[in-house]
């Protein structure tokens, strides 16, 4: 049987391997004949996320100059560079844009129809507009994937699993909160990606209590406003003022920091960079792997990332501010190297050469800036934080504090790193998404807005809500205002789902792990970081089998890859497809008997022999 590929979920990690197959296929597997097939509900290049069935209003959370789906020099892989346009040369927008999640399903469409005709003519792709369910077959014979809804599976000698975000059953606490909203007639709705929660049962006037201050509460903010047809006028001083249009619900929003993410840095990089990796590269990830017993993220490898980010703070203060310091770079520098995270001996190091408390690196106070804080009211915090917010967008806007942009840099870097480590836990991530992946300036300027209109309310951090069953209502209480509560009728979950395989609502995912897949301590499916490979509890990686995206250990810190900095999605990418196209060539050498299709079972009523139509067909 001709060679088969079955690709489940044609988002942009999808269509990311898709780029980097045809980029290898020439020089690995020549012009054998190969059929590739995709597999997702949705349209084929944006996907889920980047349908265009979404709010105009939506916006990306990166510049358009920061957004490519192309390798260049810089990415450190066996495979040809295969350069292309970022989003901002192909739409011809400002580089410095945020440009609409519809915009950048468009540029994904294209990037997929440009990958699919840089195929050979043996090479065909078929699109299946369905859903993958199971996934069965020996290892040492062909897979089939079983589709929602149709008897016959899809055939293949291998399977490389691309899903991008899922929806989760709820944990026990959410779950408790949803059964309490029904018996008492009140509106929950759980984590889930905000463009396709229902937003109806949300009423004007009424208070909405919020939990999750990230890129999900902005989305929020954004529909439930402007979405409801508020506008935003700018007055002479450049502040924004909104202007209700009475449709609106009152958004009481809190969290464990109890602020926004950090805005995106609204400046360009200059000057010297700072040179990464330092303290954290491929010769430290060398020795913690080496370790036996394994690793303590919080004991081995923290103080190193610690480490890293400081360096690269203290690089660009010295080389770029150097009048805020006093003491020569190279002197510093050494003494830096040789003294440990967060000892007395840094400590002194750095309050005697760096003067201004504002210029120095502390971690944990942006962490948790709001830690220790009480407010003697409510009223007190809104301005408390309305004041946090600004200074915050002077401060990212502003290149005299440059050295938070080599910060960023460095978070890059050591993402980057992490991969090969595996699963970091949701903590490392959470922060790095707080740091590094904030909510454009602009959206923070109408948060801002939105607080003086009395459309948003702050709670505080540390936000509990719970159920109140006397009055039959939603509870929320933060100790940045001790004594002080409010209540609703609705509550919403803004974040997106966590990705683990125990308990996601999807089938396939659900079905690898309940037959021996592995999951990391927090959830997500183990794999070889090599090659993206599925491995079982045994620690073996399948031959046949492939995984990567954020429902894996070996997930990349954002969405999109930027040009010029080796991102890890795309190493990922070109490995995988690499040993996807050795794999096939070496198939294709054997003799015909040397591969036994394997027989598995129909997770729905088969209805006969699967034929060649019946496998190789597209569904759209």
């Amino acid at each position: 049987m001709k060679a088969s590929l079955v690709i489940v979920g044609a988002g942009p990690r999808g269509t990311g391997v898709l780029e980097r197959l045809a980029a290898n296929l020439p020089a690995l597997y020549g012009d054998r004949p190969l059929d590739i097939h995709l597999v997702d509900p949705h349209p084929p290049g944006g996907g889920r996320i980047w349908r265009h069935d979404q709010s105009p209003l939506l916006w990306m959370n990166s510049m358009a100059e920061d957004v490519t789906m192309f390798t260049d020099e810089t990415v450190e892989q066996a495979g040809p560079v295969r350069p292309g346009p970022t989003l901002a040369e192909w739409t011809g927008a400002d580089g410095q844009a945020f440009l609409s999640r519809r915009q950048q399903g468009a540029y994904l469409r294209w990037v997929y129809e440009r990958s699919v005709a840089a195929l050979p003519p043996a090479v065909t792709v078929h699109e299946h507009r369905g859903t993958a369910v199971r996934v069965s077959g020996s290892r040492d014979g062909r897979q089939q994937v079983w589709l929602a809804g149709r008897p016959a599976p899809l055939l293949a000698d291998l399977v490389v699993l691309t899903l991008g975000h899922l929806d989760a059953e709820p944990p026990p606490e959410q779950a408790k909160l949803a059964k309490f909203a029904v018996r008492h007639g009140l509106t929950y709705l759980p984590p889930a990606f905000t463009a396709d929660s229902d937003l109806g049962a949300l009423r004007p006037g009424e208070p909405v209590l919020v939990r999750g201050f990230g890129l999900a509460f902005i989305d929020l903010m954004v529909l439930l406003t402007e979405g409801r047809g508020g506008t935003y006028t700018t007055g002479p001083d450049g502040r924004l003022t909104y202007r209700p249009s009475g449709r609106e619900p009152v958004l009481h929003v809190g969290s464990r920091r109890g602020v926004p993410y950090h805005s995106k840095i609204g400046y360009p990089p200059s000057g010297e960079r700072p040179p990464l990796p330092r303290f954290f590269g491929p010769a430290q990830v060398d020795e913690l792997l080496a370790r036996p017993g394994g690793i303590s993220f919080r004991r081995d490898v923290w103080p190193l990332i610690d480490k890293e980010l400081g360096f690269a703070h203290y690089h660009r203060l010295f080389t770029a501010h150097a009048d805020r310091t006093r003491m020569a770079w190279p002197d510093f520098e050494e003494k830096y190297a040789a003294a440990d995270p967060g000892s007395a001996a840094l400590q002194a190091l750095v309050g005697a050469a760096v003067p201004a408390p504002a210029d120095r690196l502390d971690l944990a106070a942006l962490d948790r800036p709001l830690a220790g804080l009480r407010h003697p009211d409510a009223e007190a915090l809104q301005e408390g934080l309305r004041g946090y917010i600004e200074a915050d967008l002077a401060r990212r806007h502003d290149p005299a504090h440059s050295p938070d942009l080599a910060v960023f840099l460095a978070l890059l870097s050591v993402y980057g790193q992490l991969v090969r480590l595996g699963d970091r836990g949701p903590w490392w991530h959470g922060f790095f998404s707080y740091l590094a992946s904030g909510p454009p300036g602009p959206r923070l300027r109408q948060l801002l807005a939105l607080s003086r209109a009395g459309v948003v309310r702050f709670l505080g951090a540390d936000t509990t809500v719970t159920a109140d069953p006397r009055r039959g209502l939603f509870r929320a209480e933060s100790p940045s205002v001790p004594g002080e509560s409010v209540t609703a009728r609705t509550l919403v979950e803004a974040r997106l789902p966590e990705p683990t395989v125990a308990h996601t609502r999807d089938a396939l995912l659900r079905s690898l792990y309940a037959e021996g897949a592995a999951a990391t301590p927090a959830g997500l499916l183990a794999v070889d970081p090599a090659d993206g490979r599925i491995l079982d509890r045994a620690g073996l990686p399948h031959p046949r089998r492939f995984a990567l995206g954020p429902h894996t250990d070996a997930r990349a810190g954002g969405a999109f890859s930027r040009p010029g900095t080796n991102a890890p999605a795309f190493r990922q990418n070109d490995a995988t497809a690499r040993v996807l196209l050795t794999f096939l060539r070496d198939r294709a050498a054997r003799p015909a008997h040397a591969s036994v299709p394997a027989s598995g079972t129909a997770p729905t009523p088969a209805s006969g022999t699967p034929t060649p139509e019946d496998i190789h067909a597209a569904d759209h």
